[in-house]
């Protein structure tokens, strides 16, 4: 029998041996906070009257944790934990910079306006059937996506929020959810299976999935490695995440199905993650390589916006028409990753939390305005602004913000990538970027016009009140206030913007995070 050994076994070199601070905890703190509460959650699906209240105040808790991380990583740098106290890249590691952070807590601020809104959306059969649990599924896997180090992790975290997109977006069962749901499921997997299958490329090549490793890697593999062909792989496969074209068609086939509370987070929180790892894998990881695609991704880019748009331009139905407006807002972000310069970078993060907080705000009030009209289509629509002027207000503000017009979010951030394109010598690429604001602006008001301005087309029933209309209102007017707020005072968003961007075009600062005191071989 085999007795211990009297050399006592140094563990440090595998191990991390100093005990966590407290604020470390805040790198994992908000995916834990998620699925916990979803538990919770779904252990009381049958008390459906405490189902809003509770995910309310635990997604508020969300952002507030997602608010500290942020002052954290802005006044510190990155942040590393990784799991099981191993070292990495043997351990799983959670690495959080600005971009991460700023995605997470934007999101979460959406998603607390989304539970307020859903009390007036989802009825109580909904809530029995678990949107508050999916809810907060969904946000565990968005918030994991923005804060993982480790690429595998992020494919985890793409499936955990893949999941519970289903989930939700069948709630109710009806004939068209099982369509859009049908559409939208067949290319997120055909998506979903490219990502694996790359990933475990990427670790043959490697041999490790860590991101901070694979950043320092990647130069000495240059030569030898088809890093290429990784590169175009990962392109393709967030590229259909994020719904660029020509893979977008899933995404107005399918985001105006399900209830309007639904597809604002669809629109304002899922097609960012696709975007978020763009980002992090093109330029972060492969920085050659994506530049020897920009010409490629500007052309996307380009047909991405304008597509989207004319696709908007087409519609009938409101709630497709904004997701068209969703498609092209991805175009404008990927000329940002076209670029790859700090401007256009910039420019892609601004407009990253622009949208998620615009897009989500169209969403509610396309819902609240079909409420007064009766309809979603603009054909048989109208007089919403002779019943409700001061909600026609807040979607003219909101359409004017898509747009990009002044004092609204939407300006800065295509005023950063224009300029950002004309310093490239890409001209013809602002010159897409203003042509698709211009046709925006029609599109906007071609809805207003026909939705809110003209005299009403058909005798609408009075829409009942709803437990809730007061607070869908609410969440309405927040989101539209966060945009006005943004325009107007665009400083402090801008900076961490510019951080952001310089983080990825130098990640030392993550890469020391990861490794400190030396960075790895």
């Amino acid at each position: 029998m085999a007795s211990p050994s009297p050399t006592p076994v140094d563990l440090s070199a595998a191990m991390v041996m100093a005990p966590s601070s407290p604020s470390d905890w805040l790198v994992v703190l908000p995916v834990a906070w998620c699925l916990l509460a979803g538990a919770i959650l779904l252990m009381i699906r049958r008390r459906t009257e405490l189902q809003a209240g509770l995910a309310i105040a635990a997604l508020s808790l969300l952002a507030l944790m997602d608010l500290a991380l942020l002052s954290r990583v802005v006044a510190d740098g990155p942040v590393t934990m990784t799991m099981g106290r191993w070292l990495p890249p043997f351990g799983i590691s959670f690495t959080v910079d600005v971009l991460g952070a700023v995605f997470a807590f934007t999101s979460a601020l959406v998603a607390v306006a989304a539970a307020v809104f859903a009390r007036g959306d989802v009825d109580a059969n909904g809530r029995r059937y678990g949107f508050y649990p999916f809810l907060m599924l969904l946000m565990g896997g968005v918030s994991g996506a923005f804060l993982t180090g480790d690429v595998f992790n992020l494919y985890v975290w793409f499936e955990v929020l893949l999941i519970s997109s289903f989930g939700l977006l069948v709630l109710g069962s009806t004939r068209e959810q099982i369509d859009g749901a049908t559409k939208y499921a067949f290319l997120n997997l055909v998506a979903t299976t490219l990502f694996l299958i790359t990933t475990a490329y990427l670790y043959g090549l490697f041999g490790t999935l860590n991101m901070a490793d694979i950043a320092v890697k990647a130069p000495a593999l240059r030569g030898t490695a088809p890093l290429m062909t990784l590169t175009t792989l990962y392109l393709l496969a967030f590229g259909m995440k994020a719904a660029a074209f020509p893979v977008n068609f899933w995404l107005p086939a399918s985001y105006h199905t399900p209830k309007l509370v639904v597809s604002a987070l669809f629109g304002g929180l899922l097609t960012k993650v696709g975007v978020y790892a763009l980002l992090r894998t093109q330029i972060m990881l492969f920085p050659l390589e994506r530049g020897e695609l920009a010409t490629l991704i500007a052309i996307v880019a380009a047909l991405t916006m304008l597509l989207g748009v004319l696709g908007a331009l087409a519609q009938n139905d409101q709630r497709r028409a904004v997701g068209f407006l969703v498609v092209s807002g991805i175009g404008v972000m990927m000329a940002g990753l076209a670029l790859g310069n700090p401007g256009g970078l910039s420019g892609a993060v601004l407009y990253g939390v622009h949208s998620m907080v615009v897009m989500a705000g169209l969403y509610f009030a396309v819902g609240l305005g079909a409420r007064v009209s009766g309809t979603f289509l603009l054909s048989d629509g109208g007089g919403i602004h002779a019943a409700r002027a001061g909600l026609s207000f807040v979607t003219l503000a909101l359409l004017l913000s898509v747009a990009g017009l002044p004092p609204f979010s939407g300006l800065w951030p295509k005023v950063m990538l224009v300029r950002a394109a004309l310093e490239a010598g890409a001209g013809w690429l602002a010159a897409a970027i203003l042509v698709t604001g211009l046709l925006t602006l029609v599109a906007a008001g071609r809805v207003f016009a026909l939705a809110h301005w003209r005299p009403a087309q058909i005798e609408a029933p009075r829409a009942a009140a709803r437990a809730g209309d007061r607070g869908a209102l609410a969440s309405l007017v927040v989101l539209t206030a966060l945009s006005v707020v943004f325009g107007l005072w665009p400083e402090p968003v801008i900076a961490l913007a510019q951080k952001a961007a310089a983080g990825l075009l130098d990640p030392s600062a993550y890469i020391l995070s990861v490794f400190p005191g030396e960075v790895p071989q």
